[in-house]
């Protein structure tokens, strides 16, 4: 199984290719950006999307995916930026979030990935016929904007009524997204229902996944064991879906942790529960 880490555990700090070696000593094999301005510049192709560009070249090491924006500006919302959602039901404000997506879509034009994880609304959005049937208008316009670009639209199940595991099976069979799939979180399956009963209901259409840990009570993005998800399950059902999807472990930044000393050693305890 393909081992596979995203930058955000970086995403206080500017990425740049020193971060990207540690990983790859660390037995990362494949990476996903997390996109935030702060963190990696997207829009900034001149500069900073061109040094990572020249990274991944000379490494040889694949972009899995990149996480689409949150935000839009340089703070994360925390100078009162809206969110980007494309499931607003405000078109200007959805036109405004297509844009920025897009933005991070065009890194493949430099850097080639195979997948853009979504999602869908925001943390705790509420069930509304409009919202959906404004994401799914999104989703049909990133998709015809990705696919030239060779970029699959992947949906993650986010702690939401929008994007539970059978409301996104529903959109993808509703509007017909042949060549969309669903990015499985661990975590955010643990939270809303159990990683079992969520897993059974997207697993044919997982084409990667995030990998984090938590209490069930918030979304902690802890390092695997952290918390209370059982991780012999949960590789068991891994490793039985058809794609077979990468191990890619999404967590949150601690400084007392040095992401470099554990990575090994989470990836073997994984693969060996």
């Amino acid at each position: 199984m393909l081992k596979a880490v995203s930058t955000y555990v970086y995403v206080k700090e500017r990425l740049h290719p020193g971060i990207l070696d540690g990983l790859v000593r660390s037995g990362v094999q494949a990476i996903e950006i997390f996109a935030a301005r702060q963190h990696f510049d997207y829009a900034n192709r001149k500069a900073h999307v061109k040094e990572i560009a020249e990274w991944f070249r000379e490494s040889g090491v694949p972009l899995n995916s990149v996480h689409a924006p949150l935000y839009a500006d340089y703070e994360w919302g925390r100078a009162g930026a809206p969110p980007v959602n494309i499931a607003s039901t405000d078109r200007a404000g959805r036109i405004e979030a297509m844009d920025e997506i897009k933005r991070a879509l065009e890194i493949a034009e430099q850097i080639p990935f195979r997948f853009l994880v979504q999602h869908l609304g925001t943390s705790n959005e509420s069930f509304d016929e409009k919202k959906f049937e404004a994401a799914m208008t999104s989703i049909e316009h990133l998709r015809a904007f990705a696919k030239p670009l060779g970029v699959r639209i992947l949906l993650e199940n986010i702690p939401n009524e929008l994007s539970t595991p059978d409301k996104l099976v529903e959109m993808i069979h509703g509007a017909h997204f042949d060549d969309v799939g669903v990015c499985f979180d661990f975590g955010h399956a643990h939270m809303t229902s159990s990683v079992r009963e969520a897993f059974e209901i997207v697993r044919k259409y997982i084409c990667s996944t995030h990998v984090h840990d938590n209490g069930k009570d918030k979304d902690s993005h802890l390092w695997p064991g952290g918390g209370t998800i059982d991780w012999k399950e949960a590789m068991e059902l891994l490793r039985s879906a058809p794609h077979t999807p990468p191990l890619l472990l999404e967590l949150e930044s601690d400084e007392k942790v040095n992401p470099l000393e554990k990575l090994g050693a989470t990836f073997d305890k994984l693969e060996t529960a």
